[in-house]
């Protein structure tokens, strides 16, 4: 139900964090988006969580919510208060760990369903960029260039595109 709402705004957030990680974009503006969305997200997450119908499948989706919520609120906490980002960086290899987990249970209930198949690999590229989120927070390696152009890829790809084409009136 929520599913093209939240993956519009991925796709948003991911093309222009990419674009701030590639200074097109300062970072006195790239705190809201990241804050509306975050909370765009804690919102979803919590209707899923906690309404009336849940059950273990919306908790679930709860729970990958969260960390997408909780990414995008740190962001703009750590831009604002001027953090250096280790804390960030811990919890994007927990998230990274998870989203792979979840790439893992897709991949191998896919089959032949595109939309499987298309899930399955979205989570294995967000693994992929929180884990390089990781390498630059914690490890401090040279990747932001890198990750940036990552960021702007999976947001067109992973999250822009297939809600546009989910989106219908």
């Amino acid at each position: 139900m929520y599913e093209p709402l939240v993956l519009f705004y991925v796709g948003v957030v991911l093309f222009l964090n990419g674009l701030w990680m590639l200074e097109r974009i300062g970072d006195r503006e790239i705190v809201l988006i990241n804050a509306l969305v975050g909370f765009l997200f804690l919102g979803v997450a919590f209707r899923h969580a906690f309404g009336s119908d849940a059950d273990a499948t919306s908790v679930h989706a709860a729970t990958l919510s969260l960390m997408f919520a909780f990414t995008y609120l740190w962001v703009a906490y750590n831009v604002n208060m001027g953090c250096d980002g280790r804390g960030l960086g811990w919890f994007s290899l927990m998230v990274a760990l998870t989203a792979e987990w979840e790439s893992i249970r897709l991949w191998a209930m896919a089959g032949a369903d595109p939309w499987l198949l298309w899930g399955a690999f979205s989570w294995t590229a967000w693994a992929l960029l929180w884990l390089f989120f990781f390498f630059l927070q914690v490890m401090k390696w040279p990747l932001t260039r890198a990750t940036g152009w990552m960021a702007v890829t999976q947001g067109l790809v992973t999250g822009w595109l297939p809600a546009l084409l989910m989106l219908r009136p």
